[in-house]
């Protein structure tokens, strides 16, 4: 899902290839190596917590450190999530350069035991703050429409609802619309 090679090719474009760290009040995030599927494989593995993914669960925790470290996949980049004081992954979140200069989509996903507890929107923040500080004017994301969590959250960050795709992915729980959210560099952070 994430690397940062590839983008570079667009001419005249403006890309951003760092992954610089990021901390928050109780969480540091860092560059994603491939080291990070043994800490993430449980949940990466899991039918339940992988069901809105546009890809089936990994196999073995090798598939998924080949996805983690391969450099091949075009313009992406992504930020594994840690506690304060602990290096042990406990999420991500991806980011992915566009053809339009200014433009990324985002993603991110947690281990189980890190649900409900405001670490998705505390992570999501500072990469949407680094985004947005480093000259992008728009992030947006693909979420399917029955992922009520994910969509609550873009809600709250202050992403609006901008389209429905209406049959957009293939997936391994079969043909899914696709709801596009999209937040503008003008309109961060969101009013309390």
């Amino acid at each position: 899902m994430a690397t940062e090679k590839g983008a570079g090719a667009r001419r005249g474009a403006r890309v951003l290839t760092i992954t610089p760290p990021l901390a928050t009040t109780r969480l540091r995030l860092r560059k994603r190596v491939a080291g990070d599927a043994y800490a993430l494989f449980a949940t990466m593995s899991d039918p339940r917590a992988m069901h809105w993914w546009s890809r089936a669960p990994f196999d073995t925790v090798e598939d998924l450190a080949d996805y983690f470290g391969s450099d091949q996949r075009g313009p992406w980049r992504a930020w594994t999530i840690t506690r304060a004081g602990d290096d042990r992954a406990i999420g991500f979140v991806a980011v992915g350069e566009k053809r339009q200069d200014g433009v990324t989509e985002i993603g991110y996903l947690l281990v189980r035991d890190a649900w409900r507890q405001g670490i998705a929107r505390e992570a999501v923040s500072a990469v949407i703050g680094h985004l947005f500080a480093s000259g992008q004017r728009r992030v947006f994301a693909d979420t399917d429409p029955d992922n009520a969590a994910s969509n609550r959250l873009l809600e709250s960050l202050g992403f609006q609802r901008e389209g429905l795709l209406r049959a957009e992915w293939e997936t391994h729980i079969g043909i899914r619309d696709s709801v596009i959210w999209g937040l503008l560099a003008d309109e961060w952070p969101p009013a309390a």
